[in-house]
C-alpha cells in the first residue's frame, strides 16, 4: 500500500484497481522480487537475532502490562508514577520467571547423576530393540556404549555459560522496557493523530496490541494452571523432578502444536525409569487429559478470535521463527506472525481477500453451515417426494 500525506481512500475496490494497474504484466516479476526480499529480511533477522529477540520480548511484555498504566491514569495517578509501576511490574515478572528457571535448572543438574546408570542401561535397551527390528548400526552401539549422562551436566553448564550472553539480553530487555514504558504514555495520542490520516493502520495497531495481550495473558494463566496440575500429578505418581517438568510444561504451553510433545518426553523417560510401563501409561493419560482440557477446550473459548491463524500457518510459524531467532522464536511465534500479518495484510486494504486463507473463518463457517442446511433441506424434500410417490411416510433426519 502506498502511503501519502493525503487521507487514506476508504474504497478497497479503487485501491485494488490502482495496484493492479501499477503491476500490469509484471505481476510474476514483482512476486519474485517480494520473495527475494523476504529471504534477505529473514537472513537479516537471523543475523540480528541476539538483539531482535530480547527487543521483541520487551515489546510484548510492555504491551501486556499496558492496561496497568491505563487503569492508574484513569484514577488520577500521575504519569510518572504510572510509568514506574509498569517498569516495576515487568521487572517483577522477569525476576520471578528467572528465579523459577534457575531453581529448575539446579534441580535438573542434581537429578541427572542419580539416574546416570539407569539412563545408560535404557539407551542400550533402545539400541537392542532397534537391532531386533533389523535396524543394526555399529554407530548406534558405540553411542550407547560411550554415552555418559553426566556429560549432559557439562553440556548444560556450557549452555548456561553461552547464556551468559543472557546478561546482554537482560540488559537489552530492561533498557527497552524502561524506554518503552516512558514512550508508552504518548501512544494513545499518537494513535489518535495517526487515525486521521491512516485510519486502517491505526486500527490495525490497536487490534494487534489487544490480540497479542489477550493471547499472551490467557496463555500465561492457562500455562501456569497446566504446569501446576502436571507438577501435582507427577508428584502423586512419584516421578522424579516433578517441579522441573511442571516448569517445562509451562514454557511449552507457549509453543503451539508441538509444545505438548516436547513437555511430555522427559517425564515419560524418568517415570519409566522408576515405575516402568504403568507409570509411563499414567503419565501419558494424565498429560493427555490436562492438555485436552486446557488447550483444546478452555483456551480456544477464552482466546476467541485474537489469533486468526490456521493450524498449518501456526505450525510453520513455530518452526520458522525457531530457526530464525532460536528457541525464544518458538515461544513468541504467534506474536511475531501476527506482526507480519499486521504489516502485510491487516494494514493493506488491497489484500483483504487473503484473510480467510490465513485463518479468519467466521464467514467461511457461516457459508459452510448455510450450504449444509440447504443440502439437508434438499435431501429432506427429495425424501419426502419419493415417500409420497411410494405411499410410505418419510423418516425424519
Amino acid at each position: 500500500m502506498r502511503w501519502s500525506r493525503r487521507t487514506v481512500r476508504a474504497d478497497p475496490e479503487s485501491d485494488r484497481a490502482s495496484v493492479n494497474a501499477e503491476l500490469g504484466d509484471h505481476r510474476n516479476a514483482f512476486i519474485m522480487l517480494g520473495l527475494g526480499g523476504a529471504v534477505l529480511v529473514g537472513f537479516g533477522i537471523a543475523g540480528l537475532a541476539p538483539i531482535i529477540a530480547p527487543v521483541f520480548l520487551a515489546i510484548i511484555l510492555t504491551i501486556c502490562v499496558h492496561p496497568l498504566r491505563v487503569a492508574l491514569e484513569r484514577r488520577g495517578v500521575p504519569r510518572g508514577i504510572a510509568t514506574g509501576s509498569v517498569i516495576i511490574a515487568v521487572m517483577l515478572l522477569l525476576f520471578v520467571f528467572g528465579y523459577t528457571v534457575l531453581v529448575a535448572f539446579g534441580q535438573f543438574a542434581a537429578l541427572l547423576p542419580q539416574f546416570a546408570d539407569e539412563i545408560s542401561a535404557w539407551g542400550q535397551d533402545v539400541v537392542a530393540w532397534l537391532n531386533s527390528l533389523g535396524i543394526s548400526s555399529k554407530q548406534l552401539s558405540d553411542i550407547a556404549a560411550d554415552f555418559d549422562p553426566s556429560s549432559l551436566i557439562g553440556f548444560l553448564g556450557g549452555l548456561a555459560g553461552g547464556l551468559a550472553g543472557l546478561t546482554t539480553a537482560i540488559v537489552i530487555i530492561l533498557t527497552m522496557v524502561l524506554l518503552m514504558a516512558m514512550d508508552g504514555g504518548y501512544m494513545p495520542t499518537i494513535l489518535r493523530m495517526t487515525s486521521k490520516t491512516h485510519p486502517l493502520l491505526a486500527v490495525s495497531l490497536v487490534r494487534y496490541g489487544s490480540n497479542v495481550r489477550r493471547y499472551m495473558v490467557v496463555t500465561t494463566l492457562l500455562g501456569l494452571a497446566q504446569g501446576f496440575l502436571n507438577w501435582l500429578a507427577l508428584l502423586l505418581l512419584g516421578v522424579p523432578g516433578a517441579f522441573i517438568w511442571g516448569v517445562l510444561a509451562f514454557l511449552c504451553s507457549f509453543i503451539p502444536n508441538i509444545g505438548y510433545f516436547l513437555a511430555i518426553i522427559p517425564p515419560i523417560i524418568f517415570g519409566g525409569l522408576v515405575g516402568g510401563w504403568p507409570t509411563v501409561i499414567a503419565v501419558i493419560v494424565v498429560y493427555g487429559i490436562i492438555n485436552a482440557v486446557v488447550q483444546s477446550i478452555v483456551q480456544p473459548r477464552v482466546v476467541g478470535n485474537a489469533v486468526s491463524l490456521n493450524q498449518t500457518i501456526t505450525f510453520f510459524s513455530v518452526l520458522f521463527w525457531a530457526v530464525i531467532i532460536g528457541p525464544i522464536g518458538a515461544i513468541l511465534a504467534i506474536p511475531l506472525t501476527l506482526l507480519v500479518r499486521l504489516l502485510l495484510v491487516d494494514s493493506n486494504p488491497s489484500v483483504t481477500w487473503i484473510r480467510p486463507m490465513l485463518g479468519e473463518l467466521d464467514e467461511t463457517k457461516a457459508l459452510i453451515a448455510e450450504s449444509g442446511a440447504a443440502a439437508k433441506a434438499e435431501r429432506r424434500a427429495r425424501r419426502a417426494g419419493s415417500s409420497t410417490a411410494s405411499g410410505t411416510p418419510a423418516k425424519p433426519e
